[in-house]
C-alpha cells in the first residue's frame, strides 16, 4: 500500500486511526534517534529517511535523481514495517538486532531482509528500534552502500 502524501505529516493524517499512535510513535523515537546528517521525507510511498543529494551527491544508484534511502516504514494491510538497510548490508548489526529483539518483545521476529513486519501495534519494541537507528552514521551507511550495493 503507497500512498500518495507529500509529507510525513499527511501521511499520518489519512491513516486508520488504530495505526496512528504506532506510527506517530514510532517516527518520534526515529527522529529523535537520528544520527545527524538524514533526512525525514516521503520516499518510495513511505515515511523514509535518506542521505540527501547535499551529502551524496550520486544519489541511489538506481534512480541517481533520488537521495540514498536508509530506513523507512509504512502502514500496510497486516502490519507496520520497518525497512532498515543498516541490517540488511550488514551482518554484525543483524546479528545484534536478533539476539537483542526477544529481550524487548515476546512476539516471533517476523523479518525479510530489511524489512521487520509488526501485526500487533502493542508489541512494536520501540525501544529497541531506537537504538539500532543512532547505531548506523550516515558515514558508515554510505561507506556499506559503496561497499554492498552500489554497482
Amino acid at each position: 500500500m503507497t500512498s500518495k502524501a507529500t509529507s510525513p505529516q499527511q501521511y499520518i493524517d489519512e491513516l486508520q486511526d488504530v495505526r496512528v499512535e504506532a506510527i506517530t510513535k514510532l517516527r518520534k523515537v526515529i527522529n529523535e534517534n537520528l544520527p545527524k546528517g538524514f533526512k525525514e521525507e516521503m520516499s518510495y510511498g513511505m515515511i523514509g529517511y535518506v542521505v540527501p543529494h547535499e551529502i551524496y551527491p550520486d544519489g541511489y544508484h538506481c534512480s541517481p535523481d533520488l537521495p540514498l534511502p536508509f530506513m523507512s516504514f509504512a502502514s500496510q494491510k497486516n502490519s507496520i514495517n520497518f525497512y532498515h538497510m543498516g541490517i540488511y548490508g550488514n551482518p554484525s548489526l543483524l546479528n545484534w538486532f536478533t539476539s537483542e529483539y526477544p529481550k524487548h518483545c515476546k512476539a516471533k521476529l517476523d523479518m525479510g531482509k530489511s524489512c521487520i513486519r509488526f501485526k500487533k501495534m502493542d508489541q512494536i519494541p520501540f525501544e529497541l528500534l531506537g537504538e539500532l537507528v543512532k547505531k548506523v552514521s550516515v558515514k558508515e551507511w554510505i561507506e556499506t552502500y559503496e561497499t554492498h550495493f552500489k554497482r
